[in-house]
């Protein structure tokens, strides 16, 4: 698992000193982003979710850093959850000195290098993000700008911040959720990102409509899959003919739900089913439902509805 890592411009800083940096250091000599920050940040994350790609969000609480991130294979996106403080980050000759606080974001484009200082304990949480993913999200919503990444160092962005601050606490425990929810918080995040992190702005235009009747049943029929393959983001938006970008815009069109959101409440339903109406045991209904203990279970249960599974199961018998 990993921990954070802090990068560029300040919000102390005006945006226009922030700059794209040339990322010209060779593939091959780049760390990945989640063995980086373990090795920067001497311990390990509280959660982590990653894909096969090194892409993923990993949770981190760690001590004051004095230390050079190396370059690493993927873009950096932080949102600051601790408390404020003052820090330094050095890039060559430059300097940027900003404040961490609630709503400060950090991004460091893959390839960068730089030493922090940071006095005090962090609790950060991280998005690595791979390029081709960002390019992905590009394509798909056509913006036809450039895609390199400003750097940031506690740079006020509350949307971002609140948005990836949102996976410390929907990661819970289960392969087909987790999955769900990074891949389309992924998406969501390099949305943002583009549109306001970037040497040129993209312009993202509203999606209209909804998906067909008959599109929609088959979606919710994968989303209604025991195949984790099935219920992925895109096994659900090739299904439907969309990309990505415009699947999860359209099913939300629809349902009034995210693809994960719908999946959660579908999940629930069928733990509340399986608690009154059969005498399976918590364990066995964690199991069946695919998440990775009954700790984990119940602490997703509790989250949506305000008790244990024992304790809603003994108040509807």
């Amino acid at each position: 698992m990993s921990k954070p890592v802090l990068h560029n411009s300040s919000a102390d800083l005006p945006a226009a000193t922030e700059a794209p940096r040339p990322n010209d250091q060779p593939n091959a000599d780049r760390r990945l982003a989640e063995e980086e920050m373990e090795r920067v940040l001497g311990t390990r994350p509280f959660h982590m979710a990653l894909d096969r790609s090194g892409g993923g969000i990993a949770h981190w609480k760690h001590d004051p850093l004095h230390d050079v991130v190396a370059p690493m294979t993927h873009h950096v996106i932080m949102a600051y959850n601790g408390i404020m403080q003052r820090m330094e980050r050095r890039s060559g000759r430059s300097v940027a000195i900003g404040t961490f606080r609630r709503g400060a974001v950090i991004i460091i484009p893959e390839g960068s290098s730089s030493r922090w200082d940071i006095p005090k304990p962090v609790d950060v949480v991280q998005l690595y993000l791979p390029h081709t993913t960002l390019k992905r999200v590009a394509d798909e919503a056509e913006t036809g700008t450039p895609i390199d990444l400003l750097e940031r160092t506690a740079y006020p962005d509350p949307i971002t911040s609140r948005l990836l601050l949102s996976a410390a606490d929907v990661l819970e425990g289960n392969g087909a959720l987790d999955t769900l929810f990074r891949q389309q918080l992924t998406d969501l995040l390099a949305t943002r990102l583009l549109a306001a992190h970037s040497g040129s702005p993209a312009p993202f235009q509203p999606t209209l409509g909804g998906l067909p009747p008959m599109t929609l049943r088959r979606a919710i029929e994968r989303l209604r899959s025991d195949s984790d393959a099935d219920v992925s983001l895109a096994a659900l938006a090739s299904d439907a003919g969309l990309s990505r970008f415009h699947f999860c815009r359209a099913f939300k069109h629809s349902t009034g739900l995210s693809p994960h959101a719908w999946l959660r409440q579908h999940r629930l339903e069928q733990a509340m089913n399986m608690l009154r109406d059969t005498d399976a045991s918590v364990v066995s209904v964690a199991a069946e439902l695919g998440y990775a203990s009954q700790t984990a279970f119940a602490a997703a249960f509790r989250k949506l509805t305000g008790e244990t599974p024992s304790d809603w199961r003994r108040r509807m018998r």
